[in-house]
């Protein structure tokens, strides 16, 4: 096993990516200034949880755990920086694959975080801090601007 399969949440990216999330929300809340209910997702669990925690787990599983690993293993390997040709063409098909059931600004939207979604997979060895990441993003977003 990976060393840091066990320790990605000392990973700078990994830490850096959780404060992004909060800043986002912050910005998020100040500039659409949503009417927050916090408490709705316990009136409508199934509505939360399949955003928050379902959708995430599958996804990543899906899209980091098989896509990525595939093309990483079948494809000339190329880099951009710090992202790989795995990471970034598992993203366009990722975000692409958004544009079914979101609006397109959202849909596009999904592309940096899935970005990053692939990298700490890439950085951590596993899928557990994608998916802790990408359940972390999913449900600070549907509870806070979702209801």
């Amino acid at each position: 096993m990976n060393p840091s399969h066990r320790r990605f949440w000392r990973d700078p990216v990994f830490l850096a990516a959780i404060m992004a999330a909060l800043v986002y929300w912050g910005l998020m809340s100040v500039i659409s200034t949503p009417a927050i209910d916090l408490a709705w997702p316990l009136r409508e669990p199934l509505r939360f949880l399949y955003p928050a925690l379902l959708y995430p787990v599958a996804e990543e599983i899906i899209f980091r755990g098989w896509l990525q690993e595939v093309i990483q293993a079948k494809l000339y390997p190329w880099r951009l920086g710090p992202l790989t040709h795995a990471n970034l063409l598992t993203s366009v098909v990722f975000t692409a694959l958004h544009f079914f059931s979101h609006p397109p600004l959202w849909a596009a939207a999904v592309f940096l975080p899935s970005l990053l979604f692939g990298l700490v997979k890439e950085r951590s060895g596993g899928l557990a801090a994608p998916i802790l990441l990408h359940a972390f993003y999913n449900s600070g977003y549907f509870w806070l601007f979702t209801q």
